[in-house]
């Protein structure tokens, strides 16, 4: 018999035996291909990506950029893992900071 768990984020994940996480599967128990993405959760990951890749730019930690922002660290890791997708005032917030960081976040 198979151990699933389901996680935060909407995976499924099969416990192996040690109790390590094994690979994901479907709703039938096979491993999806990465082709059978469905478009939202393709723009979730790109969201991830470029918040990421935002913070990356100003090269603050997490906890920094949070803590710049007046955000819990938590938000910004929600961003960054895919688990919360970026609403509008967010997503402005990190397009004003892409296009200047230095002015946007003075630490």
């Amino acid at each position: 018999m198979m151990r699933l768990r389901l996680k935060a984020d909407g995976r499924i994940v099969e416990i192996l035996g040690d109790g390590r996480e094994g690979t994901v599967v479907n709703a039938i128990g096979s491993a999806p291909a990465a082709s059978r993405l469905q478009p939202a959760e393709q723009a979730d990951r790109s969201e991830a990506v470029y918040a990421r890749r935002v913070r990356a730019r100003t090269k603050l930690t997490q906890a920094q950029f949070a803590a710049s922002l007046g955000l819990p660290v938590e938000t910004v890791r929600n961003w960054e893992q895919g688990k919360r997708s970026l609403r509008g005032p967010a997503r402005a917030l990190l397009k004003l900071i892409e296009r200047m960081p230095e002015q946007a976040i003075r630490t």
